[in-house]
Formats: C-alpha cells, structure tokens, sequence
C-alpha cells in the first residue's frame, strides 16, 4: 500500500453539519364569486418554463497566463507530458495521491458482494455467472452499478477496506477480461455497447481513481499493471469522446473524470486545464437556472451530485483548491432536490424513478456538507412544491425533458403527489426506469404513460408521445404556471394554476389545472378545466379519466352516493375525497376504485389502489372539481 502513493493520504475535512363548458363537474353559483373574489384580491406570479433555458452564467475558473495557450495546446493534441515537463520523457502512470469520499454507498449491496452477488433493484445475480461483456443483456439498473463500477462505494461502505480487497480486484479482473482496453480505448465490436457510454465510462475512471488503494492493492499481482493501462487508456479516449457526446449527465460525467485524471495523474496539468473548463461549460448546460438538472430526474440530480462530490475530494486529496463554480453548481443542485421531499424523507416518484428512500438521500446530503431548504418554486426546472401544516403537495408543472436530457421520460405533466405527515395519500407509480429487476420489462412503457400518474388524460392517450429506450416523441411543448397565495374563506393558502397544450394537437383541448392548499394543510381543492385551443371548437363529445393513484396501504372505501371516498392511511390519518358541483348524469361521469401499483426506492412493485374519475365530456371544453378534506 505504501508504495503505491507518493503523497501522504490527505482527509478530507468533515462535512458541515375559464372558458370552456362547465357543465361536467364544476363550482356552484354560490361558489364562482368567492373564486373570482380571492384571484383579483392578490397579484399573480408568472413563471415562464421555457426548457431553452439554462444555466450559462456560471463562474469560469481562474487561469493564469499561459493556461489558455496550455488548454488549447492539449485539446490540438499536444501530448500532455509534452506541455507540463518538456524535454523530459514521460513519467510512469501512477495515482499521486489518496482520496477519501465522504460519498456513503448502499452497505447491504456491498454486504451481498462480499457474500459472491451483485444486488440491484431487489435481485441477486451471482458474480461468477455474469456475463460481463459491453453487450450483454442484463436489466437496466445491473448494468449501470457493473459498468460504471458503482458498486465500489457499496462495497466501501460494507466493511473495512483490508475486507474488501480481495472481491474488488475479482470483479475488477472479471470486467477488464471481457473489455480489454488499448491505447485507443475500447476493442472492436465493443464500442456500442453500455459499458462504453460516455457516462459509465466517467464514472468507472472517477471510480477507479477514488477507490484506487482498493483497486490497486497489489494483491493480485497481475491486476495493478493492467488496470494502471486501462486508467491510462481510458482517460486519453475521454479526452477524444467527452466532446462528441452532447449535453447531458453523461457530458458532466466524462469531463469529470478527465479532471479528476488531471489531479491524480503525473504531468496531468494540461489535462486539468481542459477538464476543468469543458466542465464547467457542461454543468452549464445541463442545469437551469435554478438548479434543477434539465434532465428533470431526481435521481440524474443526485449522480451530478454525487460526481461533483467525488471530483471536490479529488481536489482535496492533492491539496488544491477547486474551481468555485463547480462549489457554486453543487450548492444549487440540492434546494431543488428537496422540493421533491415528502414527509417521511424519501423523494417523489418521477421521471421513472421509484421512491429514492429517506437514508440514502440524507447521507447524499450529509457528504455534501450543504444545509439549505427546499425550492418551493423553480421557475424553470417544473416541480411546484406547496406545504401546509403536515401536508406536502409536489406539482408537475413543467414540460417533460428534451430529448439529449432524457433518461427515462414519462408523460406527467400536471401530475401531483400529495403526503400528510410520514404517510404518502396521493402518488404517481414510478419505477419504469427500475423495470428487468423485480419489475417485469413489459411494464416499462406503461408505467411512464399518463396514465400511470395522477393527473387526467383524454381519450386513453398520453399528454406526450412515449417513445422506446426512454425517449418522448411530440406532445407537451408549452406549460404555463401561475403561483399566488390567497385568502379562501377567510384562510390563508397557496394556489398554482397551470397548463399545458399536449392534447391540442389532437383533441384541440387545453388542460388546466388549478391546485390551492390551505396553509394549515387540511384541505386540498383541485380544479381539471378543458379549454379550446381555438375559437372554432370541435363539436360532439370525448372520454375522460382524472385518476388520484393512492400510497401504500391506503384503504379507500366509495360513499353511497359515489361522489365520494374516504381515504384511511395505514397511521390511522382520515381524509374524504368528494367532488364538488353540480351533480351529473350516470353517463357523462362515475367515481369509481380500480387496481394500481407503487414501486418504492428499492424497485419493488406494490399493489396499491387509485381513485378514478371517467366519462364523457364536450370538446367544447368542460371543468371538473374536486376536493381532499383531512377529517378530524
């Protein structure tokens, strides 16, 4: 081990503690003037949610004179040793110094290693009986923890490092014999496949890097050689491809790891330069303005998180300082994030993602030493957040991601979650990016329709196009936000309207949805308006459904009348759901109580309920209200 750095390990410090028809379900004569009454007695908030927008005006790191020309040179070609110590040849590959990340992995996937698996979403999968090759068809979450290595902080975390060393090199032998890696990087045939994406690819260097005393502990004498090479390799072949790889996670990722190989690295000077600033230049482009990753994925903000955690600790680990932006890009990630927290810790269900739990975000938190409170309106990443006593209301009030930010898109516009206290009332299903592990793959698709989250959908069709391999197609382009707070009834609350024209093209309808929670928590209304996109309106009638996906282990029992239920949480909290309005007919719409599911953070479906409100409305336009009252 000693002989492995040539700098002293070096800790890191800890880390700081109306115009459609009405006549569907709607307010009642006696009701409209307090509505118009409270709108005009408070200014309105415009939020504009153009996903043009980002981040651009970012802090650019200090350079002296000569860097540029250094920076420029490298990026021409100049080989780096070239630039740093002329005349002299070039050093044997090393890493110069220890990095100590304070980045805490999952210690039961990393007890499940040491014990000969790999765990992912649930599923054990035998180490000696993965196919290990950049082709090879395994689910979606093993393949990212095997090729972007991942799994070293789980195995970190499990035990001390003298007990991990041996099953680190194993898996570490296994991955670089079934993808050799040259001085052009990978081998034929092997460049298409996951384990070469830009993003993995960052993040195995950054991890090798990191975790290099694991690594490399020479125990295995052949190991240290090759994987020296494969570091070596690999950081030359991110020089060439981070470039080409467009805006994105996986862009922030390779550049990354290119500068965290310009620390560590001998004469990596002229490689720090070029990292540094490609950079902060990708950071720029995949956050907005108010920090929310563009890829509007909570767990795309934890990994831009986590990367830029590791890549300060390599910073630390040889005793330089790092460039402010990168300190000020990682600040503004995590108020966002935590709009997204629900009363028992653990996040939303968005954008494909299960519930991610309350442990593993707080230690996220923790390692970044950042103590904030949650953005209750980011104007341009989307997600509204209100909060009301013990309630917590999270709003999709944006349009879904571009496709170079995609992960895994879902069509939720005007979606809502809703939790009281510790206990979730009001849920999305999620979990479509977790599918292949205890989620069947047929589910995927379905689980990031409309329909899979609480919000109203036309006609069965999605509020934007849900393409394969996580993509959107056409749908959603413009969503217009409006956030006040007003006075209702004599009490004080918080109202967001918003819109969005996803079934314009084909219905020729805007849906509108207007949400206001009491400030003391205990009443949510809602309002689903239909407008015409034009002044000439289409004429005869179109199928509806507003569906109210409920958290685990709420039991919902339908009111004689059926324009009711009362909503019972497993803690014993009473809700009553009731629509409010006029009554109508039979035909036009009924309440009714049908099958769902929940995936929590851990990929695991549950059978779960949902509320569902169907039938037929004009293409005139309509509007349907309803309210959640906490009983008690």
């Amino acid at each position: 081990m000693d002989t492995l750095f040539d700098e002293e390990k070096i800790s890191l410090e800890e880390p700081l503690d109306d115009t459609g028809d009405r006549s569907a379900i709607g307010l009642g004569p006696e009701e409209e003037p307090l509505r118009e009454e409270a709108l005009s007695a408070f200014p309105a908030e415009q939020i504009d949610n153009s996903r043009a927008l980002a981040l651009t005006d970012v802090i650019a790191p200090r350079t002296r004179p000569g860097e540029a020309l250094i920076r420029m040179a490298y990026r021409m070609g100049v080989p780096g040793h070239a630039l740093a110590a002329p005349f002299r040849r070039a050093s044997a590959i090393r890493v110069l110094a220890t990095v100590e990340s304070p980045i805490t992995g999952d210690r039961t996937a990393g007890t499940a290693l040491r014990a000969g698996h790999f765990l992912a979403h649930g599923v054990k999968q035998p180490i000696g009986q993965l196919d290990f090759g950049p082709t090879a068809r395994i689910s979606t979450g093993l393949e990212h923890m095997v090729h972007s290595f991942s799994w070293l902080n789980d195995l970190a975390t499990s035990a001390p490092r003298t007990d991990c060393i041996a099953v680190a090199e194993r898996i570490t032998t296994c991955w670089l014999d079934a993808n050799p890696v040259t001085a052009k990087g990978p081998v034929k045939g092997s460049k298409s496949g996951a384990a070469w994406s830009v993003e993995n690819t960052g993040r195995r260097l950054l991890a090798w890097l990191v975790h290099a005393p694991m690594v490399l502990a020479n125990q295995d004498g052949m190991l240290k050689p090759r994987l020296l090479d494969a570091i070596e390799h690999t950081a030359n072949w991110l020089d060439r491809k981070a470039l080409r790889s467009g805006a994105g996670l996986g862009q922030v990722a390779g550049w990354a790891a290119v500068t965290a190989a310009g620390l560590l690295l001998p004469e990596g000077k002229p490689r720090r330069l070029y990292g540094e600033a490609a950079l902060i230049k990708s950071l720029g482009e995949l956050v907005a303005e108010d920090g929310g990753s563009l890829a509007r994925c909570p767990a795309a903000q934890m990994d831009a998180i986590e990367v830029l955690t590791d890549l300060i600790a390599c910073y630390e680990a040889v005793d330089r300082e790092a460039p402010e932006a990168l300190w000020v890009m990682r600040e503004l990630l995590v108020p966002p994030l935590l709009a997204l927290r629900h009363g028992d810790g653990a996040l939303g269900n968005w954008q494909g993602q299960g519930a991610i739990s309350a442990d593993r975000l707080s230690a996220l938190i923790v390692a970044t030493g950042i103590r904030t409170r949650p953005l209750d309106s980011p104007q341009h990443w989307g997600f509204q957040r209100m909060r009301g006593g013990q309630t917590t209301v999270q709003f999709d009030a944006g349009p879904p991601p571009r496709a170079r930010h995609t992960r895994c898109g879902c069509a939720s516009t005007l979606a809502f979650e809703m939790s009281d206290g510790p206990s979730r009332l009001i849920v999305n299903c999620g979990g479509s990016a977790m599918v292949g592990g205890q989620l069947p793959a047929r589910l995927g698709q379905g689980l990031r329709a409309t329909a899979a989250h609480s919000t109203l959908v036309l006609d069965n069709a999605n509020s934007t196009a849900v393409l394969l391999h996580g993509k959107l197609g056409r749908g959603a382009e413009t969503v217009e936000v409006e956030r006040r707070s007003i006075s209702q009834k004599g009490r004080e609350a918080t109202r967001i309207e918003a819109s969005h024209d996803g079934y314009a093209a084909r219905f020729g309808l805007l849906h509108n949805r207007v949400l206001t929670l009491r400030n003391d928590g205990t009443e949510l209304s809602g309002d689903d308006i239909l407008i015409p996109a034009s002044r000439k309106g289409k004429r005869g009638k179109i199928a509806f459904a507003i569906r109210f996906h409920l958290g685990r282990g709420v039991e919902a029992h339908l009111t004689q009348d059926r324009r009711g239920a009362s909503l019972l949480t497993p803690d014993g909290r009473l809700w009553q759901f009731r629509l409010r309005g006029d009554a109508a007919g039979p035909d036009e719409m009924k309440l009714s109580c049908e099958d769902s599911l929940w995936v929590d953070g851990d990929g695991r479906p549950h059978a779960t309920e949902q509320l569902l409100i169907e039938g037929l409305t004009s293409r005139g336009g309509g509007q349907f209200s309803w309210l959640l009252k906490k009983m008690g």
